[in-house]
């Protein structure tokens, strides 16, 4: 089972959304988290709902969840998915 570790600034991130949206977003995350597994992750980015972010040094995915995108990483060796940043889709690739 993956864990979550969440970066300074998604803190922040979350900080500024409304309640129900920031209870939306976490326990989706931990779903996320608990499921994850190469096949999940196939089948949610044959969905839509994951995609590999292109033109970046490391490697990084976005997920959908509702009007919100989810900037995160995984490392394999630790099983740790770090959330990076956590926005709107207008403000997820500035």
């Amino acid at each position: 089972m993956y864990s979550l570790d969440f970066s300074r600034s998604s803190k922040q991130d979350l900080k500024v959304i409304n309640k129900p949206d920031q209870a939306f977003i976490l326990d989706s995350l931990e779903s996320f988290a608990q499921n994850f597994s190469s096949d999940y992750e196939i089948s949610l980015m044959s969905s839509g709902k994951i995609k590999k972010l292109q033109g970046q040094k490391e490697i990084l995915y976005r997920l959908k969840l509702r009007s919100y995108r989810v900037i995160y990483q995984k490392y394999e060796n630790r099983l740790v998915i770090l959330v990076l940043h956590v926005t709107t889709r207008e403000g997820a690739y500035k």
